[in-house]
């Protein structure tokens, strides 16, 4: 079995390598076994190829586990990849490490974690963050030296980080509140940009923080309402010092700053298009918001009702628990809750439930209305559930309880035997709150007994008659005595009531009744199930008089003929919201593993200065700065005197000031139509490098028409253009008239999508079409932008790992002085000049147009010409392919 594949892994060639493990990543992703090739793979992870190594070690992640002794004999190779320059072996390498769960090797994984969360790669941090867990699940013993790498990795500042430590937090060590103090801020400010998947588990981390840290934001509530004295106070945060009266006159409560930070930058979320997202946002508010605000997230779970059925069930679960106390703010969506015919069973419920507890005095007709088509539905288990809505909808609303129960005695006549049998049920619930109104009813009832078997509506009958069974003194005996006659055929369940209808009656009228209360009595007396053989004997000590018992038959009216509690039809999500809403303990309603407490509102505030943190201002005054041109740029250099005067302005301010900024380089023509292929009308274009105004995510092209035929051209104009999904054009002008031997000039805007694909498109005259091609360079798909060096070194900081591609070179003889690089690289790319302190290196900075991506290029250089290149960018493609044009520019 797969013979081929381990000879193609024995080879010395990297390409069979390579494509047999392609070959075997395939296996696994299709759900195919290859455990057995572990051996032959697991030899080439030493691997030379960089493409070989990255899929063994994906191999190796899958299967560690269960190969623990084959993986332990490698693991000086997984230990030699933590050292990799490549930040995806180190990651891989660290997996692998992280997947072999044998407690020898837990120093070793520890010793790998605490590096790895120092590594300079975000993404090699991300997975030291991962690795945490599986350690401590390994070894709880090294919590206290986990905890040490959890508080490490919780200062990180990327956002590919926050998400991963936060689950290792959560995992480990839950109760360590004091590590978020400090943290708080910088993970609600970075909240927007995480990962959706961190940012779920950050939000509800933080739902269970605030629930600790801040007061109940409704607490004052009732004080205000009954109208307590004095001004109301209002709180706000600092940094929202704006924040509208309106918005202020919502919330009259003492508010901690901190609380409405963690509401502010949460709110955006719920138009994420993740649904996890949402529903996450949705439970922090619902559980943390003041009630004016819950609100805005009605809109936002309705519109996830338009989702897969998956989601639809666990979005409803939740509305239904929401319901319970927040009724108001999903009133305006009551349609939205309509059943579709389309609907799953589970849905339909769901929906159900939410539109019985939307039900109140103003819209209660519509709602009955949409539950008498719901009946007429072919699913069985719908129309119960629609029966049992009626009858909470009349338990609820006292308005309606004679209309709901007119409805339902109605359905008595349906021809379907479930619809009856649940209708007798609800009809007996509703009949137990006003019984002596009723009586018409429960003798309509009464005739059904011959009709309906279904054991339940059977036995909901008989109580109902043996209950009220002197509101119809004369149909209770006779229902007794045809219950009686088949008392051996009946179900366990209508075998009892009818034992209690006999007690009833025997007590009520018994000169009636007597003999045929012995009857049943002596027929339950040797019947096969024990409950009604005790039930029976109970009975007849109770209730028939004899010489030992006789006294007890003086209470025996006042046991079986006791007033009963009318029940109470409570909806099943009451009391749910205990549990934290979007949790798997709330989907289930029961506590699953690792469900962490919703904890109680503390009484008290605790101290907010425990989150206060010395922030460093990333960009501060730099004093005075002279402007020197370089090669056509602006070069800001500083602080220096300027004609003896200082001035406090940062480069930034003074960079906004300027109006006009020099072209960066000469720019570069590209044939588009020979005149010999255009009879006579030749094209030119550049990349102008000059915003275009109509589309700012658009790239300026400029074009240049000339005609060289001898007659004159006319109506020059764009048409059938063909474009990669997402790129646009904005066509130029049509040209009506070119004289021979005249030129014109004409700008369109193209939207590349940060890609080097081409716009074709054909270029129309009067009389002719010519299919042309418009391909633009890496480096005009970047618009310059101006950094300082301190603010350079940050975000290349945040680039780095696989977002930054380094190379070395040899500068071209004549491209060994900054001046030349300068005018080199800004001709290959549209990028700005940074202002360096260090003359031997030049950064440059720009933006991709269509997605704003930073792009940051650094020259070093060295003696005798050496120079090493290094890109950092956002986009690793568009990097790769800038490293080779800048490339070719230096060294030619």
């Amino acid at each position: 079995r797969h013979d081929d594949l381990k000879e193609m892994l024995d080879s010395n060639k990297d390409s069979l390598k390579l494509e047999a493990m392609k070959r075997i990543v395939a296996m696994i992703a299709r759900g195919k076994n290859a455990s057995d090739l572990f051996p032959a793979v697991v030899k080439n992870v030493a691997c030379k190829n960089i493409e070989v190594k990255k899929l063994v070690y994906v191999y190796l992640v899958r299967y560690a586990e269960e190969q623990q002794d084959l993986a332990l004999l490698s693991i000086s190779t997984f230990q030699r990849g933590l050292k990799d320059p490549n930040q995806l072996i180190r990651a891989s390498a660290l997996r692998v490490l992280s997947s072999i769960r044998v407690t020898i090797i837990v120093p070793i994984m520890m010793l790998a974690i605490k590096e790895a969360a120092s590594d300079m790669s975000p993404y090699v941090r991300k997975t030291a963050a991962h690795a945490i867990p599986k350690l401590y699940s390994l070894d709880p013993e090294q919590k206290d030296q986990l905890i040490e790498v959890i508080e490490k990795l919780l200062a990180d500042k990327t956002t590919l980080v926050a998400g991963s430590v936060v689950m290792a937090f959560e995992e480990v060590c839950p109760e360590r509140i004091d590590l978020i103090h400090k943290n708080y801020r910088k993970l609600c400010n970075l909240l927007i940009d995480v990962e959706e998947w961190g940012q779920v588990v950050i939000i509800n981390m933080l739902t269970r923080y605030a629930r600790t840290q801040f007061l109940n934001p409704n607490i004052n509530e009732s004080l205000l309402e009954e109208g307590s004295g004095g001004d109301k106070t209002f709180y706000g945060s600092d940094e929202d010092e704006d924040e509208d009266e309106e918005e202020k006159e919502k919330n009259p409560y003492v508010m901690d700053p901190d609380h409405r930070l963690l509401l502010r930058n949460t709110k955006p979320l719920l138009q994420s298009r993740n649904a996890a997202v949402v529903m996450a946002v949705a439970q922090l508010y619902f559980h943390l918001a003041p009630k004016a605000e819950v609100g805005v997230i009605a809109k936002a779970l309705v519109r996830l009702l338009r989702s897969h059925s998956e989601v639809q069930y666990v979005v409803l679960q939740n509305v239904a628990t929401m319901t319970i106390k927040r009724r108001g703010m999903f009133e305006p969506y009551l349609k939205s809750f309509y059943i579709r015919s389309t609907d799953p069973t589970q849905i339909k419920v769901l929906k159900l439930e939410v539109l019985t507890n939307l039900a109140n005095e103003t819209n209660i007709s519509t709602i009955l209305r949409e539950f008498q088509t719901y009946i007429k539905s072919m699913d069985k288990d719908f129309v119960a559930a629609t029966i049992q809505a009626i009858g909470r909808c009349a338990t609820n609303i006292g308005e309606v309880r004679d209309t709901c129960l007119n409805g339902l005695v109605q359905l008595l006549s349906n021809r379907d035997e479930l619809v009856v049998a649940e209708s007798v049920v609800v009809i007996k619930k509703l009949l137990q709150m006003q019984p002596e109104k009723h009586s018409d009813i429960i003798k309509h009832m009464a005739k059904l007994t011959d009709n309906i078997q279904v054991p339940m509506a059977r036995a909901s009958i008989l109580w109902l008659i043996g209950e009220y069974c002197e509101h119809v003194p004369k149909i209770a005996p006779d229902v007794l005595r045809k219950m009686a006659k088949s008392f051996t055929n009946e179900e366990d369940i209508v075998k009892l009531q009818i034992i209690n209808l006999a007690a009833k009656l025997y007590l009520t009228n018994s000169k009636q009744t007597k003999l045929l209360t012995q009857y049943v009595l002596n027929l339950a007396k040797y019947d096969q199930n024990y409950d009604i053989r005790d039930r029976a004997r109970f009975i007849r000590q109770l209730i028939v008089p004899t010489e030992k018992s006789g006294a007890l038959s003086k209470y025996a009216k006042k046991l079986f003929l006791a007033l009963k509690p009318a029940p109470v039809l409570e909806s099943p999500f009451k009391d749910r919201d205990h549990f934290q809403l979007g949790s798997l303990s709330h989907l289930l309603n029961a506590k699953a593993g690792g469900y962490q407490e919703l904890p109680d509102w503390p009484e008290a505030a605790p101290d907010p200065s425990v989150r206060n943190v010395e922030v460093k201002d990333s960009v501060r005054a730099v004093g005075t700065v002279t402007f020197r041109d370089t090669g056509g740029l602006w070069d800001l250099q500083g602080p220096q005197k300027v004609e003896g005067s200082e001035c406090s302005l940062t480069i930034l301010h003074l960079v906004l000031c300027l109006q006009t900024i020099a072209p960066s380089s000469a720019l570069k023509n590209y044939e588009l139509l020979h005149r010999i292929t255009g009879e006579g009308l030749s094209v030119e274009y550049c990349f102008s490098r000059q915003p275009f105004s109509p589309d700012a995510n658009m790239v300026a092209v400029q074009m240049q028409f000339t005609n060289n035929a001898t007659s004159d051209t006319k109506n020059l104009h764009m048409e059938d253009v063909k474009l990669q999904s997402g790129m646009r054009v904005k066509e130029f002008p049509e040209i009506e008239l070119l004289p021979a031997g005249e030129t014109a000039a004409a700008v369109m805007g193209i939207d590349f999508c940060d890609s080097t694909q081409a716009a074709n498109f054909q270029l129309c005259t009067h009389t002719k079409k010519f299919f042309v091609s418009i391909q633009p360079p890496v480096g005009e798909l970047m618009r310059p932008i101006f950094l300082t060096e301190n603010e350079f070194k940050k975000e290349q900081g945040q680039l780095m790992g696989m977002n930054e591609i380094t190379e070395k070179l040899t500068l071209d003889a004549k491209c060994r002085n900054e001046h030349a690089i300068v005018q080199r690289v800004t001709t290959a790319a549209n990028l700005s000049r940074v202002p360096c302190g260090s003359d031997k290196e030049c950064r440059f900075a720009g933006r991709t147009v269509t997605s704003s991506s930073l792009v940051l290029v650094t020259v070093a250089t060295k003696e005798e010409g050496a120079a090493q290149l290094t890109v950092n960018c956002e986009k690793m493609l568009i990097g790769t392919m800038l490293v080779k044009d800048i490339l070719l520019a230096l060294t030619q």
